[in-house]
């Protein structure tokens, strides 16, 4: 039997010992911040959480991807920014290796001679990439359709042209 692993959070919410709705409450501030695919792990010991949380996918576009019980009564929740999607990408840039701002630079030449409505997977390594794709997509009014960890310091980013 294949023992199931929890998902690799970007960032960890202790929100032990507050009472509902503030575990809702701050676990919405942190994925605000969060880009898309990214996985928030909300530790949570208020009896209410589990079913605060598990209505939430209803009004937001987050996914609880799991839950485990901790020591002393808390239960871990891996909350994912986005519900779980896989976009066709219409060219691919693999910029591995290259530093920053190099990956946005090429990202953007690409991008200018694409349609309206077609995706770009973005991949790269650049330490930085993940706060410049997210200024970039702000700044530009692209549309990240998703964007998750691939493996261990490697970012694919799915950017949509508008």
């Amino acid at each position: 039997m294949v023992k199931a692993t929890s998902p690799k959070p970007h960032v960890t919410l202790d929100m032990k010992g507050s009472a509902c709705p503030g575990p809702m409450l701050g676990a919405k501030r942190v994925l605000d911040d969060l880009l898309a695919g990214e996985v928030m792990l909300l530790v949570s010991d208020c009896p209410s959480t589990r079913d605060d949380l598990y209505s939430w996918p209803k009004y937001a576009d987050v996914e609880i991807v799991k839950t485990r019980k901790l020591a002393r009564g808390a239960t871990g929740y891996y909350i994912r920014k986005g519900k779980a999607r896989r976009v066709s990408p219409n060219a691919v840039l693999d910029v591995r290796g290259a530093t920053c701002p190099g990956p946005i630079v090429e990202a953007k030449k690409l991008l200018n001679g694409m349609g309206k409505g077609e995706v770009l997977q973005l991949i790269s390594d650049c330490p930085g990439i993940r706060a410049d794709v997210r200024s970039w997509v702000k700044a530009t009014g692209l549309e990240l359709a998703d964007a998750r960890e691939s493996a261990p310091g490697e970012y694919q980013f799915q950017i949509r042209k508008r």
